[in-house]
C-alpha cells in the first residue's frame, strides 16, 4: 500500500508538468541569434499573375516575438487573432504588438519581440537579432505578402533549444498562408471580408483549387519555396557585427508548368 501510494503521487505530480515543447529545454544562459529572411519570390518562379507595379511583388517589415508553449502567435487550422488579421490584410502592426505585450504581461509567456526591415521587392533579404531563454526557447514570426488580400509567410513555434544546448544555425523554406480573413484570389483583389471567418490555411499549387488563384499551378506537385530563414546563433565575439549575406541554396525555386 505504501509502495502504491508513493507510485500514485509520482504519477500525479508528473502529470502536472508542463507538456510544451519548450518543458525540456534544460540551456543554463540567454542566446542570440540574428535572423535572415530571404524573399525569393521572382517572376521566373512564380510567373501567374506577377505584381509588376501599384504596387510591385515586395514584402513588408518582419514582426515576431519569442516566447514559451503558452503563446501562440498565429496557427494552421485556427482562427487568427484581429492582431494577425490587420497585419496580414493591412501591414498594420500595432493591434498585433499589443497582443503579445498583453500575452507577455498577464502570464509571462513572452520574452521579447523583434522586427526587420521591410523588402521593396519580391526578392532580397532583411534581418536583425532575437534572444531567446530556456523558458522562452520558441520563435515564431510573420512577413505579410505584398500585394496580397490576406496572405503572408512565417513560422509557428519553432524551438531553439535541443535538451541542454541551443542549436546553431537552422533554415527553413517558408510558403504562403492565407490567413482566412479575406477572400481575395489573386494578389491584387479588392478587399472581400471573410464571413465568417476562416482558419488559417497554407496556400498550394492545387489549394484554393480556383483557376483564378494566383498560386494555382494544378500542374505542378508543391509549389516552390517564396521565402527562406535563416537563424545564425551568434558567439559572444559577434554581438554587435553587421549581418553576413546568406547565399541561398543551389536549388532550383522555378515554376515549370504552362499558364493559360
Amino acid at each position: 500500500k505504501i509502495i502504491w501510494t508513493i507510485l500514485v503521487t509520482i504519477l500525479g505530480y508528473a502529470s502536472s508538468l508542463p507538456v510544451g515543447d519548450d518543458s525540456i529545454c534544460s540551456a543554463e544562459e540567454l542566446a542570440k541569434y540574428r535572423i535572415i529572411f530571404t524573399g525569393k519570390w521572382s517572376q521566373t518562379a512564380f510567373p501567374k499573375q506577377y505584381p509588376l507595379y501599384r504596387p510591385p511583388a515586395q514584402w513588408s517589415s518582419l514582426l515576431g516575438v519569442t516566447h514559451s508553449s503558452d503563446y501562440s502567435m498565429w496557427k494552421k487550422n485556427e482562427y487568427a487573432s484581429n492582431g494577425v488579421r490587420d497585419f496580414a490584410e493591412k501591414g498594420e502592426a500595432w493591434v498585433l504588438m499589443k497582443e503579445i505585450e498583453e500575452a507577455g504581461e498577464k502570464i509571462q509567456s513572452v520574452h521579447g519581440i523583434f522586427s526587420a526591415p521591410a523588402i521593396t521587392s519580391g526578392t532580397g533579404q532583411t534581418s536583425t537579432e532575437l534572444e531567446v531563454h530556456p523558458r522562452h526557447p520558441l520563435v515564431s514570426f510573420v512577413v505579410r505578402i505584398v500585394p496580397s488580400p490576406d496572405w503572408f509567410v512565417g513560422i509557428d513555434s519553432l524551438n531553439l533549444c535541443e535538451g541542454d544546448r541551443w542549436m546553431d544555425e537552422v533554415s527553413v523554406d517558408l510558403y504562403p498562408y492565407d490567413a482566412g480573413t479575406d477572400s481575395g484570389f489573386t494578389f491584387s483583389s479588392p478587399n472581400f471580408a471573410t464571413i465568417p471567418q476562416e482558419t488559417v490555411q497554407e496556400i498550394t499549387c492545387s489549394s484554393p483549387s480556383h483557376p483564378a488563384n494566383s498560386f494555382y499551378y494544378p500542374k505542378l506537385k508543391i509549389l516552390p519555396p517564396i521565402a527562406q530563414v535563416t537563424m545564425v546563433k551568434l558567439k559572444k565575439s559577434q554581438l554587435g557585427l553587421s549581418a553576413p549575406f546568406i547565399n541561398p541554396p543551389a536549388k532550383s525555386n522555378e515554376v515549370i508548368d504552362s499558364v493559360s
